[in-house]
């Protein structure tokens, strides 16, 4: 939709939008409703944000803008107005009555008067076509623009990339969809003369990545959008805190895009990527050894199996029985330790404030309280996907009851079951490492239609071990498997972070690329494979 400037007396006069309770107000009304004290306070609100922001250094010399929608019970949320601060204006000294008043579409229903020189004459934001592919494309309640020195230099140390990235900082908790172990994924696109030319590019980068909540501009800074000013200003504070951190980092030969952060230049100088490159460039497998290896360790999503499986079958069967399948076994040892590990990980999220924990009640008030306030609490817990061990178990206690009843069969490549059987005919022991429960991994490669699978796997490794974008957590499985050099174990994964952080343990890595896997970084080094019949 096309950003659109119109008169507030024309506007006004054919266009009377706003509703209260499910009736049309009339042009004074909405006037009047213009100088009320929702639209009023939101205008003080910008005011006070971009003197904020002018002292962070995210928008001196007029640079920078921020916007947000007016936030009114009484108004339906597709028709509530949208206030913008001005273009070419100190931000720091802005009044009230220098904000634009937008309609839900675009069009300005409310501009200030024009100031005596040396006040230019008032304009609205030139970031507004691209602050309303925020709200088109992200249902955003508030967009802020930054020129903060930091999203500036931050897309500066890699000319060529189109993406910053980084992983293991405690701040990328405060983005949303984010924890501390995942991977931030931040978009970036080429600057250009005039900001209108940018909004093709910043919604191409917003389809491309729908978890972004922000998207990079080369040499010129970020936007960032919330549901809301709080959540906005939240991660637009928290992006800045990893931009600065990625700069120091760097400034400090360490990478911040690996969960170790280790140095980017080995001890001969060449960078850890580089190395990665030389050794993929010579057929060896993620290091420089050139030996076969003793034991692979196999990821099961997007490796052994297509990611679509565990998102469109295993989850949706786990979300849909989770009620009967505690309501059936309540009474079991099992079930009642499930739920004791469900209790024990609520009660951290609720200190937490993780969105869609819900208390759970004693259980002297019934078995369908708390059958029905921990459906609650694992449903949400399946839509974040969250990678924990409390959610794994139960998730395994219930597909297997599906696989056990026929409701459900594993599914593997096809290049699995024929690989397997190579490795172990040549000796190689071959293991499965998932975020899925030992349980669960069992039972996807026990029932495939090529039969039972496990006869071919020598065991099973699960978050019990660690985390699998942690370096601690190969460590630990080389002390387990019993090799004298971690170079004897290859891992195989469609995760970059992950094999990062095995090669960082000492384990040849490769990544597999497969249908439906997520896009890898650029130049990261390592030998990728389409099939098990590569290695």
């Amino acid at each position: 939709m096309a950003f659109a400037i119109a008169p507030i007396t024309s506007l006004i006069a054919r266009t009377p939008t706003l509703a209260t309770n499910g009736l049309k107000m009339s042009a004074t009304t909405t006037q009047a409703y213009l100088e009320g004290k929702p639209v009023e306070e939101s205008k003080a609100l910008i005011t006070e944000l971009c003197r904020q922001f002018y002292h962070l250094g995210w928008v001196g010399g007029t640079g920078g803008s921020i916007t947000l929608k007016v936030h009114d019970d009484l108004v339906p949320k597709s028709q509530q107005l949208i206030i913008m601060s001005p273009s070419g204006v100190q931000k720091e000294r802005m009044m009230a009555e220098d904000m634009y008043v937008l309609s839900s579409d675009g069009h300005v229903v409310s501009e200030p008067t024009q100031k005596p020189y040396p006040h230019k004459p008032p304009k609205c934001s030139d970031c507004g076509p691209l602050f309303m592919k925020a709200y088109q494309m992200r249902d955003a309640g508030a967009v802020i623009h930054s020129h903060g020195m930091e999203s500036c230099l931050v897309t500066m140390m890699d000319p060529t990339s189109k993406e910053f990235r980084i992983t293991h900082m405690e701040m990328i908790k405060g983005i949303k969809g984010h924890g501390y172990y995942d991977e931030l994924v931040v978009p970036i696109i080429e600057n250009s003369a005039h900001e209108r030319d940018l909004t093709d590019a910043l919604a191409e980068a917003m389809e491309a990545y729908p978890k972004a909540t922000a998207v990079l501009v080369r040499n010129h800074g970020i936007y960032v959008w919330g549901d809301s000013w709080i959540s906005a200003k939240t991660q637009a504070e928290c992006y800045h805190y990893l931009f600065d951190a990625a700069i120091k980092l760097n400034q400090m030969g360490l990478d911040w895009s690996t969960p170790t952060h280790g140095p980017l230049k080995s001890v001969a100088g060449v960078s850890r990527s580089e190395n990665r490159a030389v050794s993929a460039k010579s057929g060896t497998l993620g290091s420089n050894s050139t030996e076969p290896p003793r034991c692979i360790v196999l990821d099961i999503e997007g490796t052994t199996t297509p990611i679509s499986f565990v998102t469109d079958v295993l989850f949706p069967y786990a979300r849909a029985n989770v009620g009967r399948h505690l309501t059936s076994t309540y009474e079991t040892p099992e079930t009642q330790e499930d739920i004791k590990l469900l209790r024990s990980q609520i009660q951290e999220d609720l200190e937490a404030g993780v969105a869609g924990a819900v208390p759970v009640p004693s259980e002297d008030e019934g078995k369908e309280k708390v059958v029905a306030a921990l459906v609650a609490n694992v449903e949400a817990m399946i839509k974040a996907d969250r990678k924990i061990t409390a959610l794994k178990q139960l998730q395994g206690h219930i597909w297997r009851t599906g696989f056990q009843n026929n409701e459900l069969q594993g599914v593997v490549f096809e290049d699995v079951p024929e690989a397997l059987e190579r490795w172990h005919a040549s000796g190689i022991k071959v293991y499965i490492y998932s975020s899925g429960s030992r349980l669960a991994q069992r039972l996807l490669f026990g029932y495939t239609k090529f039969g039972d699978l496990r006869k071919y796997l020598s065991g099973f490794f699960d978050t019990n071990v660690g985390n699998k974008r942690e370096t601690r957590s190969y460590i630990e499985i080389c002390q387990s498997l019993g090799v004298d050099n971690p170079s004897q174990i290859l891992f195989v994964t469609d995760v970059y972070q992950e094999a990062t952080a095995a090669f960082a343990a000492g384990l040849e890595a490769v990544i597999s690329v497969r249908p439906g896997n997520g896009p890898l970084p650029d130049n990261h080094g390592f030998k990728t494979v389409n099939s098990f019949a590569e290695i």
